[in-house]
């Protein structure tokens, strides 16, 4: 009991950093999904696959996901 006690605080920074890391893995996750999905339809488009009204739409969309997250981002 006494142990845990003395302890407590850095078992708590401890804590506090892994929840910070997990949040920041995901941030980086989400944001690095992004941008492959915008490569590879940059990729898809370049190769024909799709026409360029429905890449000029994706890519709106992906590139407002990304602002989105670099906002939220530079918020926090």
């Amino acid at each position: 009991m006494v142990l845990r006690l003395l302890f407590a605080p850095v078992t708590g920074l401890s804590w506090i950093a892994e929840q910070i890391q997990e949040r920041v893995d995901v941030e980086l996750d989400q944001t690095e999904n992004l941008s492959k999905r915008l490569l590879a339809l940059q990729l898809a488009f370049d190769m024909g696959e799709i026409p360029e009204e429905e890449f000029e739409v994706q890519e709106e969309e992906l590139l407002l996901a990304i602002q989105a997250l670099e906002d939220q981002n530079a918020e926090e």
